[in-house]
């Protein structure tokens, strides 16, 4: 198929109508994936009883995100956004049927998950770049950010709904129920993308002949060459490195002085909070002022995460927590559309998934130092007698947990730290003025699609 060409199916002049049809399926496959996801952790724990092989199954997840990113971004590039969209549904689809036929045959063994989680993340790495560069083809530029905040409540539903459907459907039926619902997902997923069809971009001017590493290289030197989103990028790397400790130790601070039922309690209120921020956002369309508004919510972010760490308080984690999530779809939809607008639609797919590459490179670090740092040193440091007990223990407390609520301040106070780097950087500050958006305001009446 040549550049320019359609794809068959419902026409696709940029308007909301051929997005929603296409989120809607997503949504439905998305949730689905997230079904899974929980039902598979819950076997796995009940099975082993081991936390390391739990802990193995998100490796697997994560790792190809870390790796094969900048190669999806390039096919995300070459192909017809529709049809990568396509495979990586029918591979990640595969990966679940074939978990199912292995645990219905009664054969499902422990490296199986691995292997097969492994092989569904490769099709959500190659599925992410697509998604996320076809929506500024598919969208009008002014709806932009409402078109973000919906995929945005695409994942709050996954967070809120899953892990209630999955309990439920695992105490009934079993793990194979999961994983087939999980299976008719992708078909709605797919059965979506069948009839639509993606505008092709005008395919970015490539340095020589065509190659992968190539037009990698091109990706990335788009962004060496354009500090304000290099500079952003690298703050949002930092913030995610610095919230990867809070993710993984929420659960310990909140039961280190509550029940159980109450971590989970905080957890579904998060979740909650997202899908109502994310709400917001899809009915506002998201701050005009994009940078000053990512910069205001990372650090107000960061304050509440400190706060969250000072006292063994369940309302103020609660609070705190729910408003983080609240204010999460705002960040995140105006750096989407600041991305959107500012990087050529032919080359999305590569620069966004070096974006995504560069931006969580360092998570998987902090959640692999945040145990031992917790157990090791924190802990430790504000236990009875400990070192800082007599001094910091005045303020935060001692005993149980407040090694990890003083985590919690010091990410917070960190994360405030890098937002206010981030606006006090002048390319960065001024990134919307700077770089002149790629996308026109409306298309031309004859523009191919």
């Amino acid at each position: 198929m040549q550049a320019g060409q359609p794809s068959p199916g419902i026409a696709a002049s940029p308007s909301m109508r051929t997005f929603l049809l296409v989120w809607a399926g997503q949504l439905v496959s998305v949730t689905g994936t997230a079904l899974t996801g929980f039902g598979l952790q819950v076997w796995i724990y009940l099975e082993t009883g081991s936390v390391t092989r739990l802990a193995l199954v998100s490796l697997a997840y994560a790792l190809p995100a870390v790796l094969l990113s900048p190669f999806a971004g390039v096919l995300a590039d070459r192909l017809d956004r529709r049809l990568a969209m396509i495979a990586a549904d029918v591979l990640a689809g595969f990966s679940t049927v074939a978990i199912a036929a292995l645990y219905f045959t009664g054969s499902l063994e422990i490296w199986h998950i691995y292997a097969l989680s492994g092989l569904g993340a490769i099709g959500n790495t190659l599925q992410v770049p697509a998604w996320m560069a076809a929506i500024a083809l598919l969208v009008p530029k002014k709806n932009l950010g409402r078109a973000n905040g919906l995929v945005m409540t695409s994942d709050a539903v996954s967070i809120v709904v899953a892990p209630a459907a999955a309990g439920a459907l695992l105490a009934t039926v079993g793990l194979g129920a999961v994983l087939l619902v999980d299976a008719a997902t992708f078909v709605v997923a797919v059965a979506t993308l069948a009839v639509v069809r993606f505008p092709r971009p005008e395919p970015a001017a490539a340095a020589g002949a065509p190659s992968m590493l190539r037009e990698m290289a091109d990706g990335w030197r788009y962004l060496r060459e354009r500090g304000g989103l290099l500079g952003l990028l690298f703050i949002y790397a930092g913030v995610n490195f610095v919230l990867s400790f809070t993710n993984v130790l929420l659960i310990p601070l909140v039961v280190s002085f509550a029940t159980e039922a109450e971590a989970g309690a905080v957890l579904s209120a998060t979740g909650v909070g997202m899908l109502v921020g994310s709400l917001t956002v899809s009915a506002w369309g998201g701050p005009k002022r994009r940078i000053a508004a990512i910069m205001g919510g990372i650090a107000l972010g960061g304050l509440l995460v400190a706060v969250s760490g000072l006292r063994p308080s369940l309302p103020v984690i609660a609070a705190g927590s729910v408003t983080l999530m609240l204010l999460l779809p705002v960040v995140n939809t105006a750096s989407q559309v600041v991305w959107q607008l500012k990087v050529p639609p032919g080359m999305q797919g590569r620069v966004f998934s070096l974006r995504r590459m560069l931006a969580q490179a360092a998570s998987p670090l902090a959640i692999v130092l945040s145990g031992p740092l917790a157990d090791r040193v924190f802990e430790p440091m504000l236990a009875e007698g400990g070192s800082l007990a007599g001094s910091l223990g005045r303020v935060i407390g001692t005993g149980p947990g407040r090694g990890i609520g003083f985590m919690f301040v010091l990410a917070g106070l960190g994360t405030a730290l890098m937002a206010a780097i981030g606006w006090l950087h002048p390319r960065i500050r001024r990134l919307e003025t700077e770089i002149p958006d790629q996308i026109p305001d409306s298309p031309p009446p004859d523009a191919p699609h």
